[in-house]
């Protein structure tokens, strides 16, 4: 069996393959971001914050590590 002659049919047969699982994730997502509850609940959710609290390096600091 020569599977070098049949490697361009199981490229293709797999690229259809990706494609029609992506469409079908795709299509499975998108029903349940239609779903209200889930949109109600994450537009009361507190924005979250994020606070760094370090000193600057200085030029030396920084030289060193180069």
């Amino acid at each position: 069996m020569n599977i070098a002659k049949n490697m361009e049919v199981i490229f293709v047969v797999a690229a259809v393959l990706l494609g029609a699982s992506a469409y079908a994730s795709a299509a499975a997502q998108a029903t349940v971001a239609l779903q209200p509850s889930i949109q109600v609940a994450a537009a009361h959710a507190p924005m979250q914050v994020v606070v760094i609290k370090a000193k600057r390096l200085t030029a030396v600091e920084k030289a060193s590590l180069s």
